[in-house]
């Protein structure tokens, strides 16, 4: 293997995180943020499985990582329960009622870009409470007032917010277009927040005490939608109150596929992450990347093309399951692999418009994930979003709930691209209740009927790139679960047909020889926070990834 630091990704790194890597024996807990990691572990060590924990560090997030927890998003959550087996929420946003397909172009048939990224146009129905209700009320044992008590304190007198949260809120710039929201994140002389500044959200706390209280019926009837709803109509949204008490959390078959002796369970329709994830991974499965070497010439080229592949595939195939026919089976099958190595060439790249025309994922790529193991042998993978940073940037008043903007994520003209350059096709085309494709890709790695790797990060279509690179550079690359998450990595989406490549990722000859090849490589910042979890000997190593300045893992 080569040496990380030889590829310019020192693992010195992690001195820039809080408590990045941590182990322990009875409870594990990653986040990107410290405080949540914090409320999660004390919820484990008081009794509570890794579902309590999770559904604490979920609430919790939502007040100290407002960027991107949230009780106006939505999700996702993956977990392995014993006796049970793996169990799969679906807690993803669903469109309103009154959505169109064209509700995103002008009379001349243009997709107006903004419109469904910024203000209440853009807001579909949040799924986050319901989903961590559902799952706490089904598989958790703590009381959920316990479970949300720690949320409640830490909206209700604040915290002191670093520098590693301040450079989140300044990246929030119409928030101050939002008075309700405006009045949280600004000074009282409507000043920028500053570290050393204490963040306090009251009518959030006011909300999460009648969570406790009432349970989902708190969000989902009475006050809260009625609230969004005439702060919807003031604004030409479309969102009402009759679509909270319409949503519902679905319970689904996770995405599993075996990859050399593990089995790895992750996210089905809608979300496109499990799918592409085991389309990857059956496709390498034919060669000896360990053999090759971590981002050799050979071994990044046969990476880069069957991301190329499974993306044509999720961009154009995949949808909500209740709208449409997902091919999963087909797309997951060994045959299918053969099929597509066949057609990758040793020395030479394909071009993504020889697989078809048309459109690459539409998705933002701001997103949190965490990832929790109990001594029990129970974990939960849990990915959710308000989709774009703060999300729609909009906050109905006395709600405290910043809103989603996952309208976005739909096909708002089918080969249109967003403000990524992703485009798709008609399978994520708008409709009433549908919910939108996704990459979010919590998942689980099971060895020998136990948990192996528990893994997930935000970043949009990236997601699956992170989660895959991590899972491999364990399983073939054989190297520690810090090295692995701190590994500089590739993506390649189909559409636009380029490598993004983090510093350090490629030395380079082997940039020379992929350009050689017909590979276009572009440098980016490094993206991804792979908040990951090994069990190995019974021995549990939570990581944190570097590039997620706030974040931390907890053991004991």
């Amino acid at each position: 293997m080569r040496s990380i630091v030889a590829l310019g990704f020192s693992l010195l790194a992690f001195a820039a995180a809080a408590e990045p890597v941590a182990s322990g024996r009875r409870g594990m807990v990653v986040s990107e943020h410290h405080l949540a990691s914090d409320i999660g572990l004390d919820i484990l060590k008081a009794g509570g499985n890794a579902i309590d924990a999770a559904a604490a560090v979920g609430y919790a997030l939502a007040v100290a990582y407002p960027c991107c927890g949230n009780l106006g998003g939505g999700g996702f959550l993956l977990a392995h329960l014993p006796g049970q087996g793996e169990r799969f929420l679906d807690f993803r946003e669903t469109a309103p009622m009154a959505a169109t397909a064209d509700m995103f172009l002008d009379a001349k048939g243009a997709v107006d870009p903004q419109a469904s990224r910024i203000g209440y146009r853009a807001v579909a129905v949040p799924g986050t409470v319901m989903g961590l209700e559902t799952a706490h009320a089904k598989y958790g044992r703590l009381p959920r007032e316990k479970i949300i008590a720690p949320a409640i304190a830490l909206a209700e007198r604040g915290f002191v917010l670093d520098e590693a949260d301040i450079r989140l809120i300044r990246a929030a710039t119409r928030l101050k277009d939002s008075p309700a929201a405006a009045k949280i994140f600004s000074r009282a002389d409507s000043s920028p927040l500053q570290a050393g500044d204490r963040l306090i959200q009251s009518d959030l706390a006011r909300l999460l005490r009648e969570i406790a209280a009432q349970g989902p019926r708190a969000f989902y009837e009475g006050r809260v939608p009625q609230a969004i709803e005439r702060a919807a109509q003031a604004e030409k949204g479309v969102i009402a109150a009759q679509d909270f008490a319409l949503y519902d959390v679905m319970e689904r078959s996770p995405i599993h596929c075996a990859y050399r002796g593990y089995d790895v369970y992750s996210s089905a329709p809608p979300s496109s992450g499990g799918v592409a994830l085991c389309e990857i991974l059956t496709i390498l499965e034919g060669y000896d990347l360990a053999a090759l070497g971590f981002h050799t010439p050979q071994s990044s080229h046969l990476l880069i093309e069957a991301e190329r592949r499974a993306f044509f595939d999720r961009n154009n195939s995949l949808g909500d399951p209740d709208f449409v026919s997902n091919p999963v089976a087909r797309l997951t099958a060994r045959s299918y692999a053969e099929a597509q190595r066949a057609k990758i060439a040793a020395d030479h790249a394909t071009r993504s418009t020889d697989l078809a025309q048309g459109a690459a994922p539409r998705e933002r790529l701001e997103t949190t994930h965490y990832s929790i193991v109990d001594g029990e042998g129970g974990a939960v993978s849990v990915t959710y979003t308000l989709n774009g940073y703060f999300g729609a940037q909009v906050m109905a008043p006395e709600t405290g709930v910043l809103l989603n903007d996952e309208m976005d994520d739909f096909s708002a003209a089918p080969g249109a691209a967003n403000g990524f350059g992703l485009v798709q096709g008609s399978a994520n085309a708008i409709a009433p209740g549908k919910r939108p494709l996704s990459s979010m890709s919590p998942t689980i790695v099971m060895k020998d009927g136990k948990v192996a790797l528990v893994l997930g990060s935000p970043n949009g279509p990236r997601i699956i790139s992170v989660t895959l690179q991590t899972a491999l550079n364990v399983i073939d690359h054989h190297m520690s679960l810090a090295q692995a998450v701190a590994a500089p990595r590739l993506h390649h989406q189909w559409l636009p047909d380029v490598v993004l490549a983090e510093p350090g990722a490629l030395s380079e000859e082997t940039r020379r020889r992929l350009e050689a090849m017909g590979h276009k490589i572009e440098d980016h910042a490094p993206f991804g926070a792979s908040e990951a979890i090994e069990i190995r000997d019974g021995e549990m190593i939570g990581v944190n990834d570097p590039r997620s300045a706030a974040g931390s893992a907890r053991g004991y």
